[in-house]
């Protein structure tokens, strides 16, 4: 059976979060921002003023860097809107769920079960990943309009705080809950056991990256 589809508010009520599960399919509404490190380090590190009322405004922050420009008559262009790693900012999470009151945290990958459960938790937040790499344009669909763009001048564009107004965006896969329960480390402990099994027989790597190991129980990292 397909898992349901949940329209939901990018400022969530705590009784819309607590009915969430792993593995639920979410569309967001309403307006959400994208911060990664150079909105955190001026934020908490700067200590710069958030240019934002949050979490009235917005309680969903995007690992995000979009496809978008700053046109020369001050009107925006969107269009894809890709995620970016998410594990990358989690030095800098619990102190912005301090500053910013977030609820949704919104990226690519997922973070830690550890994270989960020392930030994520005592904050009453979830994390919601996007589905690989190809779905940048279609989330961008979902992006209504730019409503602001905040720091571009000091960040540059990629690290800039974009607000984006979201009608149905997604689809986003709920990968942590209140309790800080992982879908990732689920869905990790059912495979690992059959992993060996399932390349059984076959040759290892001709060619690999730099720094790819041979051991195919690294896959799971």
């Amino acid at each position: 059976m397909a898992p349901p589809k949940i329209r939901l508010s990018t400022t969530p009520t705590p009784e819309a979060l607590a009915a969430l599960k792993l593995g639920d399919i979410v569309y967001l509404d309403g307006l959400m921002y994208t911060a990664r490190e150079g909105v955190y380090m001026r934020a908490l590190e700067d200590q710069a003023n958030i240019p934002m009322e949050l979490p009235r405004q917005s309680a969903a922050n995007f690992h995000c860097s979009p496809a978008a420009s700053i046109n020369s008559d001050g009107s925006f262009t969107m269009g894809a809107v890709t995620a970016t790693a998410s594990f990358r900012f989690a030095k800098w999470i619990g102190e912005w769920f301090e500053k910013s009151g977030a609820k949704l945290i919104v990226g690519k990958g997922g973070m830690s079960p550890e994270t989960y459960k020392e930030h994520f938790v005592p904050n009453g937040a979830i994390y919601l990943t996007t589905v690989g790499y190809g779905t940048g344009a279609l989330l961008g669909r979902g992006v209504e309009a730019v409503e602001a763009v905040h720091w571009s001048e000091e960040l540059g564009h990629a690290q800039a705080m974009w607000v984006l107004k979201c009608n149905n965006m997604g689809p986003f896969i709920v990968a942590s809950d209140l309790q800080g329960n992982c879908l990732f480390e689920r869905e990790n402990a059912k495979i690992a056991p059959g992993l060996a099994a399932a390349y059984e027989g076959t040759r290892p790597a001709t060619l690999k990256r730099y720094g790819e190991t041979d051991d195919r129980t690294d896959e799971l990292i």
